[in-house]
């Protein structure tokens, strides 16, 4: 039969002849054949398939073998014996290698015949040693892809145990040279198609045998780190991530980041080589792994690896982009990598060119989901160009292309760049030694306290978040000068843009510090921030006295040289003006537009009825406790004075001074006051400041008219209310008996909410006081009855009901001083977020809520304004280096807490009056809101040469920690918590430097 078909297959017959008596063969296969014709049939179908000279000739081969394999099992077993396998296998058949692909199809189709026959199992340990044995050998694609439909077809001829183990690692290591040079589609594609058919049979692999991953993925690491110069591994490695379980990144990239054996070179090779993989087609899941590793090596504080590679790849991903296929996880990838380099625009500047035809192309290939990417590439757009603000030249035409694109709110891009920064990465990965220090989740950056400098610290933080004020210090041109203002603008610059979790302020406390002040001692934060502000008043008072004479402009833009010639002593009141004005341009100094207002002082002799009236400026407004507000802690016996109470008060070594007499409850005694609710506000200080007073006594006036001391009545107006309103409350009093200064205790209620009493504009003093004639004249010099007065001043009586309007401010943030006495303490701050608005704009009272008093009025406009306050992630607690979350309801119950913490500076914001015209820009919902100004470049490259120092600074306090750890383990103490300990307390919760909270000798630091 063998040689009848020998001699048709090689004759010249029609191919229908052929056919024919092929199928007669193959039809005698169900007859009985003897051993010795089976064996030859089998050798001479061998023969064809492997060397048939045509596609008929093999076919011819594959159709008789199958048959008389089908009929005749045992005879084919005993021809396709081991040894017979082995021969193929190591020597080849005739002129074929034996790496040719043709004989692993014809071992295949062998076992396929052979498949339920015990021949196979016994054929499974010489097939498991020989496909390691090909494996070792590199062998091509094409070779392995059939190797690998073998093995999936037979997996009891995969190698077991350790020889399994090094049959994966062999065979991820084969994959790094599945190059492929192929440049038709078609070729392409079957490339593809091998590569997946391998990393198929090492899912399955993986599964059956979950010992062999491990192995097989640190195979993969050294593969794609390995920094040899001659070998570039294939990108098909890309194809082996989407078959590694997901729950396993964050062992194993703790595993990568944290090995010391692991060189930075290898690492960053490592990388760029996962970055690569973003290109291969059909891989899934290349993003998630690249972006996990990204992340370990940011909680590793890794950061040189971070740089080097984000600046060599970013626009290699950015490309990817253009490719339909591979463009979600690209963009997933990009976010990140430019959402996280944080420190310098330089990684985004690199793409900015490529941004608009990008654009142009998404908007006109019309693929389903390019609208829905387009919207994601924007939104990525947008947060870059509000993190590096300050180049229209690159921005404008990428703003133009996206114009109509719906941009994502200032929050949203605040909370997305707080997110994704480096020092804000989990550090889950991480061991208890390496963790990092970068900025809490609020995204603010907190103050270090130099020794002693919560005071400057506390002031500074609430300067920061007055919106307006630090817009228009941000907004300066002060490019190459050395003044205060340039100091305060860098250091501005630097609590919103750097990478540290708390700024040092050294050089600004250098020049910042009054002269009296001594080094490393307590101070009194009211008594710094009145010093600030007029430095910085008096600074460009001179610089627009001095261009004025040099014919100059622009009093902010100016030079350094004549910025150095500006004074840096502080006078005590500012220049006083005819009429207030709220334009820009009307000549006053940015501390007189936003902090500045003006205070009318009158006093009516009531004896001649002469009156003198004194207008003059302020900054804050300091409020006396009235001595039967504060009698628990003691007898007084002083009325408030036209001496003690004033606007721009002075301090006196740490506080504020007034003479309400002496304070029994000391500073050094330990005690508490038990809490209680408060029976003061804010208003009612204001009302005890502004109401009437009676000047008698020791407290006579000198009428120049009378020629000698009268009685007389001293009235306070508010005549041009503050864009900022600052009030100190005076808590510290003289004891004349001990000659020590005491703290007044007393809780005073802090709205949300509050108005401001101001005189009517062109309502003169005489004609406030001409409806009060009768009345005043006839006031009883007694004492107690005029103090009854002082502390509810009766609006009809003096007359000035029908002359006053309320002015509406919100509070913006409150100084806490904690601790006993002046002598002692700590400062911290409650703050506003900056771009949070209240949803709330005054509107006129009618003239029968104006007859009502200050207290009452404040109070209703709390009960409905007050939830807008309330808001979780609306206030911040700066505490020295430390920021945290806090609300409006912490800020008012922080004394009925801690008894020692009381309110002690407050900044209130000027709200809109309908009907009203605005004086400081566009107004929304009751707030002058406007965008941040774009961060100059002097500033910039300040910023981005100190983040870059900050993270190389981790870095190496990360190796040698490291290093610290193999050596010695360290305990640490628990965080305390704000339930235990006040927000401003000293101990582990609280703000750095000094002692517990409870020690008797602390200083105010």
């Amino acid at each position: 039969m063998d040689k009848i078909l020998e001699a048709l297959v090689s004759s010249s017959h029609p191919l229908t002849v052929k056919r024919a008596i092929v199928k007669k063969v193959t039809e005698a296969a169900e007859k009985e054949v003897t051993e010795e014709q089976c064996q030859a049939l089998y050798h001479l179908t061998t023969r064809l398939i492997l060397l048939g000279e045509d596609a008929f000739q093999r076919q011819v081969g594959l159709q008789v073998q199958e048959a008389y394999a089908r009929y005749h099992r045992d005879e084919f077993a005993r021809f396709f014996s081991k040894e017979y396998v082995l021969g193929l296998l190591q020597q080849g058949y005739g002129s074929l290698d034996r790496r040719d692909p043709a004989i692993l199809d014809f071992l295949h189709g062998s076992l396929r015949l052979l498949i339920s026959c015990p021949a196979v199992l016994e054929m499974a340990p010489l097939l498991q040693t020989e496909v390691l044995r090909i494996i070792c050998e590199r062998p091509e694609p094409a070779t392995c892809a059939k190797l690998a439909t073998i093995l999936t077809d037979f997996p009891q001829c995969v190698p077991r145990e350790k020889a399994g183990v090094l049959f994966c690692q062999q065979l991820v290591r084969t994959f790094a040279y599945f190059h492929c040079p192929a440049t038709e589609e078609r070729e392409l594609r079957e490339y593809v198609t091998q590569v997946t058919r391998v990393s198929v049979l090492l899912q399955g692999i993986w599964k059956a045998e979950p010992a062999t991953l491990l192995p097989s993925l640190q195979e993969v690491f050294a593969i794609i780190s390995s920094t040899d110069p001659s070998f570039e591994p294939s990108i098909a490695l890309a194809s082996l991530v989407q078959h590694i379980p997901l729950q396993m990144i964050t062992v194993l990239i703790k595993s990568l980041t944290t090995d010391q054996n692991v060189k930075d070179a290898s690492m960053t090779q490592a990388l760029c080589r996962m970055i690569d993989w973003l290109s291969w087609p059909l891989a899934n899941h290349v993003d998630t792994w690249v972006i996990a590793l990204l992340k370990g090596l940011a909680a590793v504080q890794k950061f040189t690896i971070l740089i080097d590679v984000t600046l060599l790849k970013i626009e290699q991903v950015f490309n990817r982009l253009w490719y339909p296929i591979v463009r979600q996880g690209a963009l997933v990838v990009l976010s990140h990598m430019l959402l996280s380099f944080q420190h310098s625009p330089e990684a985004f500047h690199l793409v900015v060119p490529h941004i608009v035809p990008l654009v142009k192309s998404l908007k006109n290939d019309g693929l389903p989901n390019s609208k829905t990417f387009l919207l994601q590439f924007a939104e990525l757009v947008h947060c870059m160009m509000y993190q590096y603000s300050g180049f229209p030249d690159l921005y404008d035409s990428i703003l133009e292309s996206i114009k109509e694109l719906p941009k994502p709110n200032e929050e949203k891009i605040k909370f997305v760049l707080n997110q994704s920064a480096w020092t804000s990465q989990s550090n889950s990965f991480a061991s208890g030694l390496l963790k990092i220090t970068g900025k809490s989740e609020t995204g603010k950056t907190g103050l270090v306290n130099l020794g002693n400098t919560c005071y400057m610290n506390s002031i500074i933080q609430i300067l920061f978040m007055a919106t307006d004020f630090r817009r228009h210090v941000m907004s300066l041109h002060l490019n190459g000068s050395n003044t205060l203002m340039k100091k305060l603008q860098l250091l501005f610059a630097f609590l919103a843009h750097t990478q540290r979790a708390a700024y040092s302020p050294r050089s600004f406390l250098e020049v910042s510090r009054p002269p009296w002040f001594t080094a490393g001692s307590q101070q009194d934060c009211s008594e710094y921030l009145r010093f600030l502000l007029d430095r910085l008043h008096e600074e460009e008072k001179t610089l627009s006295a001095l261009q004025v004479t040099s014919s100059k402009p622009e009093p902010a833009t100016t030079s350094a040289e004549t910025l150095q010639a500006a004074t840096s002593q502080p006078v005590a009141d500012m220049p006083t003006h005819p009429a207030p004005v709220a334009a820009k341009g009307d000549g006053r100094t940015l501390v007189e537009r936003m902090f500045g207002g003006r205070l009318s002082t009158t006093i009516r002799c009531l004896q001649c009825h002469s009156l003198s009236e004194k207008e003059e400026p302020f900054t804050d407004l300091s409020l006396a406790f009235c001595p039967s507000m504060s009698k628990c802690h003691g007898p007084t016996d002083e009325h408030k004075s036209s001496s003690s109470v004033g606007p721009c008060q002075g301090a006196v070594n740490g506080g504020s001074e007034s003479s309400e007499g002496s304070v029994k409850e000391g500073a050094g005694t330990g005690m508490e006051r038990p809490v209680v609710e408060p029976t003061l506000s804010v208003p009612d200080l204001v009302d005890y400041f502004l109401a009437p007073e009676i000047l008698e006594n020791e407290n006579c006036y000198f009428c120049e008219r009378c020629a000698s001391l009268q009685r007389a009545k001293k009235v306070m107006q508010v005549v041009m209310a503050p864009e900022y309103l600052i009030l100190t409350l005076l808590r510290f009093s003289y004891d004349a008996t001990c000659h020590v200064r005491r703290k007044i205790l007393d809780n005073v209620g802090i709205p949300l909410h509050m108005s401001l009493p101001l005189r009517q504009h062109g309502i003169s003093a005489s004609s406030s006081f001409s409806t009060a004639a009768t009345s005043s004249s006839s006031d009883s010099p007694d004492s107690g009855e005029n103090l009854a007065k002082k502390l509810k001043p009766s609006q009809k009586e003096d007359g000035m009901t029908e002359n006053r309007r309320n002015m509406p401010y919100v509070l913006s943030s409150v100084v806490v001083h904690s601790g006993m006495s002046s002598e002692s303490g700590h400062y911290y701050s409650y703050g506003r977020n900056a771009s949070s608005t209240d949803g709330y704009v005054a509107h006129p009272c009618p003239k029968d809520l104006e007859s009502s008093s200050l207290s009452e009025s404040s109070t209703a406009t709390q009960e409905e304004m007050g939830c807008a306050g309330n808001k979780s992630m609306d206030w911040f607690l700066f505490n020295d280096s430390r920021v945290s979350f806090t609300n409006f309801e912490s800020l008012q119950n922080v004394t009925s807490r801690f008894p020692k913490d009381t309110a002690y500076v407050l900044i209130y914001r000027k709200q809109e009056v309908s009907g009203q015209p605005g004086n400081s820009g566009p107004v929304v919902n009751g707030s002058r809101l406007s965008g941040e100004p774009p961060l100059q470049k002097e500033l910039m490259d300040a910023i981005t040469k100190d983040n870059k120092l900050f993270l190389q600074e981790q870095e190496l306090n990360a190796r040698a920690r490291a290093l610290q750890a193999t050596s010695a383990s360290c305990s640490f103490r628990p965080n305390g918590s704000d339930d235990n300990e006040p927000p401003g307390s000293c101990g582990p919760s609280g703000g750095g430097g000094g002692g517990g909270f409870n020690t008797i000798s602390r200083l105010v630091f």
